[in-house]
């Protein structure tokens, strides 16, 4: 999460200097096509804008969230009581977006569209997971985070109809009730897929290491080749490359190859496909790839395809990227067919998805993780992003402290294996907590 603090001192709002005690949050979007926190932040700044105030916005381009009211200021985001109560969050809307009638609009890119739409949901998630935290709310409480629309329903707020407006014409599987699980299953950390259910999200940093993944596949077929065994890290670089975990990718492989035997697989170790791309009838050899680098990088930018409508950082080498209806399998359980609400998926047959969550079950309960063996300590990092995040404990299943490193030189003082990390996490020496070391430099 990047968070920006850009106070509106000038907005009548924040000159007014009233405080709430803050007992909820109401998600709200801006109701215009309009992708860019900052024109808002920019307009609003005024001394002569008298008309709203809220406090904060999400940026549809990138997921930043701008800060523009402190935490407990009373802001003037639902125009009735829930003022009082609610702290009030914007995301904002696509630009290829056209408003014709209220809460009604016509849409010129779809695909676009639902990328900024899933990218302001995602990073609203994370505000909203980081402010129940703070003031020690419980998101699935009765009225303690509510839509504008839901806050309408209870009385605290005028006549609005967002932000499922938006989800709902878009075609998105997003509710209020999946969000606010989603915030419960982030400060527990869970996992919550869009429509409510427990669930594997494809996106985000490899949790298994190339040392158990490597002791899974050789208890499960000690005859498997050596080059297999030196390719099992470019899951990790490929998938990290792309933002997909490596390690439900390789997991994927260990089902489609038969922990890479290739009996009664229709591809063989010469194609380097280690997923069954292009085997979409039975006889079918399926797509070859010259090194098995490019065989990986060719199956994670499909499972991207399936989990993301973000576009690939990497040239597309993925011959059947095209073919697939971009985000509609968020998370693993819905790469089925049978299992996803819109009937697509990787493939056909039952419990697709399933299969792959038993085999990365087995591969993280394998010994063999090495990211705190033998490492000296103290050691210096060096941290080059804003927003590395603070834990209370090492692991992305522990609760966020709120705080981050910011840019600057660490002391780490122990290392700990833990979800989220293949380098493992690192304690700070100042006492404020534990750091993923994949986003650190040693010195």
């Amino acid at each position: 999460m990047k968070l920006v603090e850009s106070i509106l001192t000038k907005n009548p709002c924040y000159t007014a200097g009233r405080k709430i005690t803050v007992k909820g949050l109401m998600l709200h979007s801006v109701g215009c096509p309009q992708p860019s926190a900052l024109v808002f932040v920019k307009n609003w700044n005024k001394d002569s804008y008298d008309r709203a105030c809220v406090h904060a916005f999400i940026d549809g381009n990138d997921g930043t969230i701008y800060q523009t009211l402190p935490w407990n200021h009373r802001g003037w985001h639902c125009g009735a009581s829930g003022n009082n109560t609610h702290i009030g969050v914007e995301m904002c809307e696509p630009a290829c977006i056209k408003y014709t009638n209220r809460a009604t609009f016509t849409c010129s890119d779809t695909t676009t569209a639902k990328a900024v739409a899933q990218r302001t949901y995602q990073a609203a998630v994370e505000l909203f997971t980081m402010l129940c935290q703070k003031f020690s709310l419980d998101p699935l409480g009765d009225g303690v985070i509510v839509s504008h629309k839901e806050g309408c329903k209870r009385g605290i707020a005028s006549n609005h109809g967002d932000p499922e407006h938006l989800w709902t014409q878009l075609g998105l599987p997003y509710t209020m009730d999946a969000f606010r699980k989603a915030v419960k299953a982030a400060m527990g950390g869970g996992t919550v897929a869009p429509g409510g259910v427990s669930a594997t999200k494809i996106m985000g940093a490899a949790v298994a290491t190339a040392e158990q993944m490597r002791a899974y596949i050789k208890a499960k077929n000690p005859n498997v080749a050596q080059s297999i065994l030196d390719m099992v890290p470019l899951y990790l670089s490929e998938g990290a490359a792309e933002g997909v975990r490596g390690d439900i990718a390789f997991a994927q492989s260990c089902l489609e190859t038969g922990n890479f035997g290739f009996a009664g697989s229709a591809v063989t170790l010469e194609q380097n496909n280690f997923c069954g791309m292009g085997v979409t009838a039975n006889g079918l050899k399926g797509n070859s790839f010259s090194t098995a680098q490019l065989g990986i990088r060719a199956q994670v930018q499909h499972l991207k395809a399936y989990a993301s409508t973000e576009p690939l950082k990497n040239k597309c080498i993925d011959p059947r990227f095209k073919y697939v209806a971009r985000g509609c399998a968020e998370v693993v359980e819905w790469l089925g067919q049978k299992e996803n609400p819109q009937g697509k998926g990787w493939a056909t047959g039952a419990g697709y998805g399933e299969k792959i969550i038993a085999i990365l079950k087995a591969i993280l309960a394998t010994a063999g993780s090495a990211a705190s063996a033998s490492v000296a300590v103290p050691f210096k990092v060096r941290v080059t992003i804003t927003d590395l995040r603070i834990r209370s404990s090492p692991g992305t299943n522990t609760a966020a402290t709120g705080k981050f490193t910011g840019v600057g030189v660490f002391t780490i003082i122990e290392v700990k294996d833990g979800p989220g990390s293949t380098k493992g996490w690192g304690r700070l020496k100042s006492g404020a907590g534990w750091i993923a070391l994949d986003y650190a430099q040693k010195i």
